[in-house]
C-alpha cells in the first residue's frame, strides 16, 4: 500500500513522563516510523491537545510540548486540537486534502482515547488507517491494565473493521515499497 501521511498523536512530554506502557518500546517504534516515512518522503503530522488552563497539557507548558526524542522537523505539520478527535475543529482534515492524503498511518497517545477517537472519524471520513502493533499507547486504569486495553482495540475494535493493524515490521517493509 501506499501511504500518504504519517500522523502522531499526543506524543507529548508530560504524558511520556508519566510513563506510559511500554514506554520505551513507543517511542523507539515511532522513531522507526519517523524514519522511513521521511526517507520516503511521506509528509509527517503531529496532532498536539491542548487540555486548557492549569491542565498538565496546556498550551505553552513543557509538558503540552512534544516529546524531545521524536520531535517535529522544520517540514512536518503540528496541528494543535481540544478534543479527543484530531479532526474536530482543526484543520487536520483541510491539511490532508491539501496534500491528497488517502492512506494514513496512525500512533501515538492514549490507545483508548485520541488514537481511538481519530481513527474513527478517520474511517468515517473515508481514509484507510494503518496502525502498528507497538506504536499506540496508554496507562493501566481501575479497570484493565494498559497491556490489556492496547490488545483489545488493536484486535477486537480497530483490526477490520476501522483499520489494519499490522506488525511494525510488515508496516516498514509496506513503507519501503512506497
Amino acid at each position: 500500500m501506499k501511504f500518504d501521511a504519517l500522523v502522531v498523536i499526543d506524543v507529548q512530554t508530560s504524558l511520556v513522563n508519566a510513563h506510559p506502557y511500554q514506554e520505551e518500546t513507543l517511542i523507539q517504534n515511532i522513531q522507526k516510523l519517523l524514519k522511513e516515512c521521511r526517507e520516503k518522503q511521506i509528509p509527517v503530522i503531529y496532532v498536539r491537545h491542548d487540555g486548557g488552563k492549569n491542565d498538565e497539557l496546556e498550551a505553552g507548558t513543557d509538558g503540552w510540548q512534544i516529546y524531545h526524542a521524536i520531535a517535529p522537523q522544520p517540514e512536518d505539520k503540528v496541528i494543535d486540537k481540544r478534543f479527543n478527535s484530531s479532526f474536530r475543529q482543526t484543520d487536520l482534515r483541510e491539511y490532508l486534502e491539501s496534500i491528497h492524503a488517502k492512506n494514513l498511518i496512525l500512533c501515538g497517545m492514549q490507545t483508548e482515547y485520541c488514537i481511538d477517537a481519530s481513527c474513527k472519524v478517520a474511517f468515517e471520513y473515508e481514509y484507510k488507517v494503518t496502525i502498528a502493533k507497538g506504536t499506540t499507547s496508554t496507562y493501566d486504569t481501575t479497570i484493565a491494565c494498559a497491556k490489556d486495553l492496547i490488545e483489545y482495540y488493536e484486535e477486537r475494535i480497530w483490526k477490520n473493521r476501522y483499520a489494519s493493524v499490522i506488525s511494525l515490521e510488515e508496516l516498514v517493509q509496506e513503507i519501503k515499497q512506497n
